[in-house]
């Protein structure tokens, strides 16, 4: 497929650029092992990753949000995205912690959900990790934050933990649903 045919569809053109560049890499061959990919972040003192295909995308905290009179705390407001509403919420706060996302690096994360449109704000996002289907686990380790409802395994390698992270689990759940200030 060209490039161009894909100019309006920008996460297919990203992943064929990206398989473009593996099959140059690789002397014109794919990579015969399928990976998983994920998108590293941090909330307090916990790493996490959740699938690729559940980030829009990364942005800056906005500077400007607009409070929802009577909603809960943790939706801190609605910011304008590109002429689009999206409403913000502080992933930490949300889970029963402290409230985050009031440092530099905090970043928000966009959720790719048809009906649901969402951003949570987490401390800090590492990126994209790779992993193989030989370094996940079922079962997911217990959490400072209190996550275990939308954890759905973990990647272990080495010595470190990343446990996965349901983004659209979290967004279509009832306690997100119901953002009202009892």
């Amino acid at each position: 497929m060209s490039l161009r045919a894909l100019r309006d569809r920008p996460f297919e053109l990203l992943r064929e650029l990206e398989r473009r560049s593996r099959s140059a890499v690789s002397g014109g061959e794919a990579p015969s092992v399928e990976e998983w990919i994920g998108v590293a972040f941090r909330m307090g003192p916990e790493h996490f990753i959740a699938p690729r295909a559940q980030v829009r995308e990364v942005l800056p905290v906005p500077e400007q949000l607009t409070r929802v009179p009577g909603a809960s705390g943790w939706l801190r407001g609605i910011a304008n995205v590109r002429g689009h509403l999206l409403p913000v919420s502080d992933l930490r706060a949300l889970l029963g912690g402290s409230g985050g996302g009031r440092e530099r690096r905090a970043r928000v994360l966009v959720v790719n959900h048809r009906e649901v449109p969402a951003g949570l704000i987490v401390d800090e996002v590492h990126g994209f990790r790779r992993f193989l289907p030989e370094e996940f686990q079922d079962e997911s380790p217990p959490t400072i934050a209190r996550a275990e409802p939308w954890l759905d395994g973990a990647y272990r390698r080495g010595g470190e933990t990343w446990p996965v992270f349901d983004l659209q689990a979290l967004v279509e759940s009832e306690r997100f649903q119901q953002a009202a200030d009892t």
